[in-house]
């Protein structure tokens, strides 16, 4: 029996498809079929996997006079996932384009308040909309907003699900992939230190347009919330770029496993991982209970200068 048929059978036996077998050997899908069907062979390092996989010799796959098994004991402790380059560029791709989805996600969340704001403003001071009207358009928008916001995070999650193990398990990564990932951290580090200044400054920014109203339009109250309704998009704005930098620094250090992702980090993963989650939670329970939607916006900044020194503490406690 050729290597092409003890493979399809001995795939077949595990229950798997083309592409689980492919994820668990690190390899594309097309490349499994083209073993299958005896167009290409496997290179030894493959060979040696399929034998733990399948818990077969290697002389069964690679001798054809041997039809049937020879099968191993496997050291259930010894099995490490192996990260492939296609995998691990696979994984910095997703969540390259995911950052972007969850900094929006996160900005609407944070502005969902302000046609609230605005059109209650505009019916206590200006009188051209009725205060019930003015309550039913704003929490309808706002409820819009929040809805949306948590699609994206539920889609996003989706996503990246098939990625959960680089938070939870021990990996390896094959030969060259810890260098491309370094390299392409240290082309990344100047942009991830420029969007957390530029996210620092615009947070501490936001305020102003509420100080200009209070100081400079203190007479026409209209002005003073409009000035109001200003801050949401500012802060929000400096969020995303606190998130955009924050994910895409955390998928390096995930490769790497070093900094917060450190292997001896990982029980900690769990909390660190519905962090912003949990933030959110916060944010909209204490908004929706008080209706302190004109202060609530200061929970994401204190949520990000919290984090690293929650992580701080975290690896502290490790030692």
């Amino acid at each position: 029996m050729i290597f092409a048929d003890k493979l399809i059978q001995l795939r077949k036996k595990s229950g798997w498809s083309q592409e689980e077998l492919a994820e668990q050997l690190g390899v594309s899908r097309q490349s499994v079929s083209k073993w299958e069907g005896a167009q290409s062979f496997p290179d030894i390092e493959k060979i040696v996997k399929m034998s733990q996989l399948f818990g077969v010799s290697t002389d069964y796959l690679l001798k054809e006079d041997e039809e049937e098994p020879s099968y191993i004991e496997i050291d259930e402790t010894s099995k490490v996932r192996r990260v492939s380059m296609e995998e691990a560029a696979a994984f910095l791709s997703i969540k390259e384009k995911t950052a972007k989805w969850i900094a929006l996600a996160t900005f609407l969340c944070i502005i969902s308040p302000v046609c609230l704001i605005l059109l209650g403003g505009l019916s206590e001071f200006w009188g051209g909309i009725t205060d019930d009207a003015a309550g039913g358009i704003g929490m309808l928008v706002m409820l819009i907003l929040v809805a949306v916001a948590v699609g994206i995070y539920i889609s996003v999650g989706s996503k990246t699900k098939r990625f959960e193990y680089l938070e939870t398990e021990v990996f390896e990564t094959e030969y060259g992939v810890s260098g491309m990932v370094k390299k392409r951290c240290d082309q990344y580090a100047d942009t991830h230190t420029r969007y957390n200044i530029i996210g620092t400054i615009l947070e501490i920014l936001s305020i102003a347009p509420l100080f200009v109203g209070v100081t400079v339009f203190e007479q026409n109250e209209i002005a003073v919330v409009v000035m109001l309704c200003c801050l949401f998009p500012i802060a929000g704005v400096g969020v995303v770029f606190h998130i955009m930098g924050g994910v895409n620094w955390a998928s390096y250090e995930k490769l790497l496993q070093e900094g917060e992702y450190a292997v001896k980090n990982k029980k900690n993963k769990p909390f660190l991982g519905a962090y912003w989650a949990i933030v959110t939670a916060i944010y909209l329970t204490v908004s929706f209970t008080t209706f302190g939607w004109g202060w609530t916006w200061l929970i994401w900044v204190i949520a990000g200068v919290l984090y690293p020194a929650l992580i701080a503490l975290l690896k502290d406690g490790e030692r």
